[in-house]
């Protein structure tokens, strides 16, 4: 799984930054192993100011599912590392939504539904 940082000017997008944010997603995200193909964060500073103020720091994060679409979660926090952490706890009821309803036998048209017999309405 490929994790790929972007800042604005006004964000931390330092290489400890960066390395946080992998290890963070890495750790709650590792279970789906390759089913994820690349999750990009996107830190930016909600009024672009150097000087971030209480539920400034934005993140989105977008994590790339193989044979999916992608599935994008947004939080913001006073600081970057709690928007990551709260964003990531989104991804991963996201991501985890995502591929379960794939394999839910109720689902119409759902893979495992197509492989049950027809039923004998005779008997």
């Amino acid at each position: 799984m490929q994790v790929l940082l972007n800042t604005d000017p006004h964000t931390d997008g330092s290489h400890l930054m960066a390395e946080h944010l992998e290890a963070v997603v890495k750790d709650t995200l590792g279970r789906f192993g390759e089913r994820i193909t690349r999750v990009e964060a996107h830190l930016s500073d909600a009024h672009g100011t150097a000087k971030a103020q209480p539920d400034e720091i934005h993140c989105v994060l977008e994590a790339r599912l193989v044979g999916r679409d992608p599935v994008v979660v947004k939080d913001h926090a006073g600081n970057a590392h709690q928007a990551i952490n709260g964003a990531v706890g989104k991804l991963l009821r996201a991501v985890a939504h995502t591929l379960d309803k794939q394999h839910d036998p109720r689902r119409v048209g759902a893979p495992d539904s197509a492989q049950q017999p027809p039923i004998d309405p005779s008997r």
